[in-house]
C-alpha cells in the first residue's frame, strides 16, 4: 500500500483511500449505492488469507466522485499497525 489519501467511511467504520495496494485480489465489479452516490465497485481481498478488506472504485457515476476511479478503500478494521506508523 502506498500514498494514503484521506479518511473515508467503510461498511465497518473508518477506512482509507489508496492509489495502489499490493498482495490484494479483486472480485467482480457491481453497482452499489454508497454514502456518496452510485458507484461500480469490486470487493478486494487479501491474497494470502482471502479476507475482504474493502473495495476498488471501478466507476463513479457522479462527476464530483470521478477522482475515486481506480483507487482502493481499505477499512481500518483490517489494517495492522507495524513499524510505528500511525
Amino acid at each position: 500500500m502506498e500514498e494514503l489519501l484521506m479518511s473515508f467511511q467503510g461498511s465497518q467504520g473508518r477506512a482509507y483511500l489508496f492509489n495502489s495496494v499490493v498482495n490484494v485480489g479483486c472480485g467482480p465489479a457491481e453497482e452499489r449505492v454508497l454514502l456518496t452516490g452510485l458507484h461500480a465497485v469490486a470487493d478486494i481481498y487479501c491474497e494470502n488469507c482471502k479476507t475482504t478488506l474493502g473495495w476498488k472504485y471501478e466507476h463513479a457515476f457522479e462527476s464530483s466522485q470521478k477522482y475515486k476511479e481506480g483507487k482502493f478503500i481499505i477499512e481500518l478494521a483490517h489494517m495492522i499497525k507495524d513499524n510505528g506508523w500511525e
